[in-house]
């Protein structure tokens, strides 16, 4: 499956079992980009970031940072903006209660770049609006 095909299937603003498709998509192709750059789909793992990010499951911020982090290709595809799906706030609290390294590092992401006003006026709304913009192009 490509994006093209990802959009026609589950829109931007997937829900029920199409999440899991997914997730489980998003999954695959980040595996295949830390394996080797160029293996995945990294419009697809954007695509599947933008549609987790407008669910606003707190639990997709990880996966959301996992994908980023497959590769350079990956995190130059995936705003980092994508893991705040529920919020900013909402989003920090739930990294930190998480015991992983990769919640840390993300966490300390997200901080790092806050501290630079990087979030001035970040809207989950908004910037769900510009991605639909965005893909509407396409």
């Amino acid at each position: 499956m490509d994006d093209e095909e990802s959009l026609r299937r589950f829109g931007l603003r997937p829900a029920g079992a199409g999440l899991d498709e997914i997730r489980e998509l998003l999954r695959e192709h980040a595996e295949r980009e830390r394996h080797a750059q160029g293996r995945g789909d990294t419009e697809l793992m954007k695509l599947c970031c933008v549609q987790l990010f407008n669910s606003g499951d707190l639990d997709d911020a990880l996966l959301v940072w996992n994908a980023r982090e497959a590769g350079f290709d990956a995190a130059c595809s995936i705003d980092v903006e994508l893991l705040l799906g529920h919020g900013a706030e909402a989003t920090k609290a739930h990294l930190a209660a998480h015991p992983s390294p990769a919640a840390a590092a993300a966490l300390d992401r997200l901080r790092t770049l806050e501290s630079t006003g990087a979030f001035e006026g970040f809207s989950v709304e908004e910037f769900s609006v510009g991605y639909d913009r965005y893909y509407a192009e396409e």
